[in-house]
């Protein structure tokens, strides 16, 4: 006997306010009492955020009479027992003014809402299918509003909703209920079609959008992106949600859709010609998360095939499932034509100085770094650069260190894409009953078989020590040079500072470097150098009159303190990497990238 679904309610019920009111009712609830739970943290985003502080007001109710409800623990409500016959309600006001593409914003002009955040889960009944009624905000400068989200509408079901309109939803359990984000709305709506997918684009917020150049671009990347894994696409359907901000950037993914927060100017206006940085950057945005349908959602670190919303989920494997999506991001806008492959090299060089600029990378290896994301990649502060390599940024060198590898090796006879290709064959998951995790060492095995090579050195340097990439070794034979280019010549505190007006003020202090040997720590104000007033303006200038080694007087407040500290100055600043294209034909680099 099939089980009734799990029938939930959404409704803006005071946008001016930022409040939802969200009902989710079952039949045949535990006898024992039922217990109803919100997610602590959401997928794709490794942070405990107690989404449950949001609840403002929480009730039960069975047969029209009120039912007790006593909480117990920060995220879990238990009701009393109830009449088996009489289906259990639970009602709560949600507060929605969280801005991101994790948990849930509203107000007179949208509603954006990420399943975790809004929907309790009722325990013991994960796996009953769910109906979901998406309801408007009343009154009639709502009656222009539209839906935008990858749920399928509740065929059969009273009360369907129509194309882009309010109703009823379907999901086949919990899991997918909070799998597919929802925005509502005054839309702008474009769709294209990619390897015979349907892909919309739902973008919220004032913006002036070329959906022609938008939607054009959008295509060349999926196709790509579904043809180096293999059709067909392993979703009937996709939806790229956007909000258009004054100025934001974030993206998360899900099963058949990803929630963006862009700036307005990172969309590509009408009459734009070329592809400028920005529009550059959410292109890439939209690449990253759109990999992840294959590499996170569907071919999963072992840790994460059965997800506790509880708790922490901890996995050493970020730095792939981040780390290689980072690299292929940008890498599918070159090798689909969108962007060139001097523009490729470039960003490469940027992600190259990200890494280099912070000495992270000599004391966290990718697997710790990996590990620790709950409690250090996403909770940084003033020393995160000192103690924290990122997996998303050296991830992506390590893949494309294992890339060249692989091709050098092989004369392209295999590459990181047979890996991934692979991964997707073994590993990859078209249902919820299909998922085979990927362990600690399956990737370098999996390598390893394909290219016959021994790659136990290269992981135990790039993946479990802080060894540096020799990329320049790695690129030489693809004709492309790594080098530096020349620095300011300006000797160095060894730190980095935050402007605020006329004041400088220290905002991380480098270990080991000129700053931190003398003293000085991060949230000090600088006032002067050698006894003249420090200033945003003025202080490289001031650093440029002495040279390497020579020591410097500096006055600083630490708090209402006035300090005075002797600084031995550091060597200039080396310049930033660059990435440079020999332009005579090379055939590794042929097959590896569309020059």
């Amino acid at each position: 006997m099939t089980a009734a679904p799990i029938f939930y309610s959404i409704r803006p019920s005071h946008p001016e306010a930022h409040f939802f009111e969200v009902r989710c009712t079952l039949a045949a609830a535990d006898p024992a009492g039922q217990r109803f739970a919100l997610p602590a943290w959401t997928p794709g985003s490794y942070l405990i955020r107690d989404f449950a502080r949001h609840i403002v007001s929480i009730r039960a109710e069975a047969a029209g009479q009120r039912v007790a409800l006593d909480k117990i623990d920060k995220h879990t409500w238990r009701a009393a027992p109830v009449d088996e016959a009489a289906p259990l309600t639970v009602i709560c006001e949600v507060y929605a003014w969280d801005l991101s593409v994790r948990g849930a914003h509203l107000d007179q002009t949208h509603a954006f809402f990420n399943g975790s955040s809004v929907f309790l889960c009722p325990l013991g009944h994960e796996q009953r299918p769910c109906l979901l009624d998406i309801q408007p905000p009343v009154g009639t400068r709502y009656r222009d509003w539209r839906v935008a989200t990858a749920m399928a509408p509740a065929h059969g079901e009273r009360g369907c909703a129509e194309d882009h309109g309010f109703g009823l939803h379907g999901a086949s359990c919990y899991d997918e209920l909070i799998d597919h984000p929802v925005e509502m709305g005054v839309l702008t709506l474009a769709s294209f079609t990619a390897c015979s997918v349907l892909h919309e684009v739902a973008i919220s917020g004032h913006h002036d959008c070329d959906l022609t150049r938008l939607t054009a671009d959008l295509t060349r990347i999926c196709e790509w992106q579904i043809r180096l894994f293999g059709e067909p696409a392993p979703m009937p359907r996709y939806v790229f949600l956007i909000t258009a901000v004054g100025d934001g950037y974030g993206g998360l993914e899900h099963r058949a859709s990803t929630a963006l927060l862009c700036a307005r100017d990172d969309l590509p206006y009408p009459g734009m010609t070329g592809t400028p940085e920005r529009y550059r950057t959410l292109l890439g945005l939209c690449s990253h998360e759109y990999f992840h349908s294959w590499n996170v959602k569907r071919i999963k670190p072992a840790a994460f095939t059965a997800c506790n919303l509880a708790v922490e989920n901890y996995t050493t494997l970020l730095w792939a499932f981040e780390g290689f999506t980072s690299y292929y991001d940008d890498l599918a806008l070159q090798r689909c034509g969108v962007i060139t492959v001097e523009d490729w090299l470039a960003l490469v060089a940027a992600t190259i100085d990200k890494v280099d600029r912070d000495p992270g990378r000599h004391r966290q290896t990718l697997a710790e770094s990996s590990f620790d994301a709950w409690t250090k990649f996403y909770r940084p502060d003033e020393n995160t650069p000192n103690a924290v390599v990122s997996y998303y940024a050296k991830g992506s060198l390590v893949a494309l260190a294992l890339d060249l590898t692989l091709r050098a090796a092989t004369r392209n006879h295999c590459s990181l894409d047979a890996v991934m290709r692979t991964l997707w064959q073994r590993h990859g998951e078209y249902d919820q009953h299909r998922s085979v995790g990927v362990g600690d060492d399956d990737i370098r095995l999996l390598a390893e078989e394909l290219s016959g090579l021994d790659l136990d050195r290269f992981f135990a340097n790039a993946i479990d020590g802080t060894a540096e990439l020799p990329l320049a070794l790695l690129l030489k034979p693809f004709g492309i040079r790594l080098q530096r280019a020349e620095g300011s010549g300006t000797p160095t505190l060894g730190v980095t500072t935050k402007a605020t007006g006329d004041e400088l003020r220290l905002s991380t202090v480098y270990h080991g470097g000129p700053a931190q040997t003398s003293g000085l720590s991060a949230g000090d104000l600088l006032v002067a150098i050698d006894g003249l007033r420090v200033m945003p303006a003025t202080v490289d200038r001031l650093l440029s009159r002495r040279k390497a080694g020579e020591v410097a007087s500096v006055l600083a407040f630490r708090g209402d303190v006035l300090m005075e500290f002797s600084v031995q100055l550091g060597s200039p600043t080396l310049g930033k990497h660059q990435l440079l294209l020999d332009k005579k034909r090379n055939v590794l680099r042929k097959d590896w990238l569309q020059a």
